[in-house]
């Protein structure tokens, strides 16, 4: 669409979603970041990946490879609304782990944070 300011996930190259995120505040929008902080045992993506997310749902950036992003974005929604950090875990022995996808047998924490 012209005139469309909207970053989607095929318009950023990898590794640039805080370059999203910018341009995501400088829109005007509210933007929270989720980040890998830990790992241990099997892990779907290494401690340092990231995923940004507006306030509007769009989310650019994995820290799972698909597996628990839909819990992160949920929590990143109400991060943006308190503006209260969390941090998450999802693990093997959690049953929110098997619910949302997580069975490769670790542990993940991520960071959730608004941004701005």
């Amino acid at each position: 669409m012209a005139g469309d300011d909207r970053v989607t996930a095929n318009a950023v190259p990898e590794g640039d979603e805080l370059a999203t995120a910018q341009a995501w505040l400088d829109a005007g929008r509210t933007v929270a970041r989720a980040a890998v902080v830990s790992t241990w045992g099997s892990s779907p993506r290494p401690a340092g990946s990231q995923l940004v997310v507006d306030d509007s749902g769009n989310m650019v950036g994995s820290v799972s490879g698909g597996c628990i992003e839909g819990a992160v974005v949920d929590e990143a929604k109400r991060v943006m609304q308190t503006d209260q950090p969390k941090l998450l875990e999802f693990g093997v022995t959690d049953e929110r782990a098997w619910e949302v996808g997580l069975a490769c047998g670790g542990t993940v924490h991520v960071w959730v944070e608004k941004v701005g």
